[in-house]
């Protein structure tokens, strides 16, 4: 496989030295230009560094205002973002909409709140050690998704709340020839609140050109008691018709889990308590449960993630994927129970240009957690 010269960097290749060239954007630096960072001297950090001037933290983070775009980063010339940083002092992690796009396109390729978007999408701080994503306290999102573009890369956030937010980031990148087969990063997010009883969630749909899909976010929240994660993941590639390619066996099974996630559900000692167990590993983790009531119990919500780097899932022409809402009733005949849960989704994948459009975002009503 063709890597970038200096990017896609590992342990067994860390040592190549390369001609792609380094650089950075954050509010000590905008543009990224070379000798151009921490020239500030009337950022909003300004007061804090008075008798130290130019240089000293002036201009560590920018303020969006209510119902307003902000451009993070407008990047000239062919390479790839290689990680971002960025934390939110203030602000609903659902109302703020992180977007990027890719060699002047008009449409985005990534669209998402940005809690989602980094593995998080509760509103609330969990702990995530992956990969690509890691979420470390207090509050720090950080992406190691590469993302390749050959003319431009401009990223966006906005600001669908009616207070101002707070943002501090950095985008770090490098300037580099991209090769013909590097294809362009993809992200897509999706609620349903409340599913539709016997509807399938679509994760996503729509995907048209050659690409691989990497991986999948979602934040699912029970309005049922009991089990709810039986349902299967379907993986429909170039033209399958009723029946999917892949097919999954349960929900937990689909995000590396088994049994309900809970080492009491089939521990011999029963002294063993029933639990949810949380978890995080480089590709897959259940690293959020909010227990507002209890084990088992309604209102529950769940944080999980699966990326498919070691086993991206490959198509030719067209890509859908699903999956079923599913628990158990209560009767002596163990029938399973169609849900109708409040679940958001944000899909990641590669693919060629140009990216279909999306799904009209929902409003911010719809949008927010309550």
């Amino acid at each position: 496989m063709t890597e970038f010269s200096g990017l896609g960097l590992n342990l067994g290749n860390l040592s190549r030295l390369s001609h792609a060239k380094s650089r950075s954007i954050s509010p000590e630096n905008f543009t990224g230009e070379k000798g151009r960072g921490g020239m500030s001297t009337d950022g909003p950090a300004a007061n804090a560094a008075r008798g130290l001037g130019q240089g000293w933290k002036v201009s560590p983070y920018v303020i969006i205002p209510a119902g307003e775009t902000f451009t993070l980063a407008d990047i000239e010339g062919a390479g790839a973002i290689q990680s971002i940083w960025m934390t939110l002092a203030l602000g609903k992690w659902r109302h703020t909409i992180l977007r990027a796009y890719w060699d002047d396109q008009v449409e985005p390729s990534i669209e998402s709140p940005a809690g989602d978007f980094f593995a998080c999408g509760w509103e609330s701080f969990a702990q995530v050690t992956s990969l690509p994503v890691c979420v470390n306290p207090g509050r720090a999102f950080n992406c190691y998704w590469e993302m390749p573009f050959r003319k431009r890369a401009r990223l966006t956030m906005t600001n669908l709340s009616d207070e101002a937010i707070y943002v501090y980031y950095q985008i770090n990148y490098a300037l580099t020839e991209v090769p013909d087969d590097v294809s362009y990063f993809h992200a897509q997010f999706r609620r349903v609140n409340p599913l539709p009883y016997k509807d399938v969630y679509t994760i996503l749909d729509g995907v048209k050109g050659q690409g691989h899909y990497v991986g999948t976010y979602m934040a699912w929240g029970v309005n049922n008691s009991g089990w709810w994660g039986e349902g299967e993941i379907k993986f429909f590639m170039d033209g399958d018709g009723a029946f999917p390619t892949i097919c999954g066996t349960g929900t937990e099974d689909y995000f590396c889990g088994a049994y309900n996630f809970d080492v009491g559900s089939i521990a011999r000692d029963r002294a063993i308590t029933p639990n949810y167990v949380e978890f995080t590993t480089p590709y897959a983790g259940l690293p959020q449960v909010i227990r507002p009531d209890g084990l088992y119990k309604s209102q529950q919500r769940f944080g999980m993630y699966r990326w498919h780097i070691p086993d991206p899932v490959r198509f030719e022409q067209d890509l859908k994927v699903t999956m079923q809402a599913l628990g158990w009733r209560t009767d002596k005949d163990r029938r399973y129970l169609p849900l109708q849960d409040d679940i958001a989704s944000v899909a990641f994948w590669y693919q060629t240009l140009p990216t279909a459009p999306f799904p009209a975002l929902p409003d911010r009503d719809y949008l927010e957690v309550v």
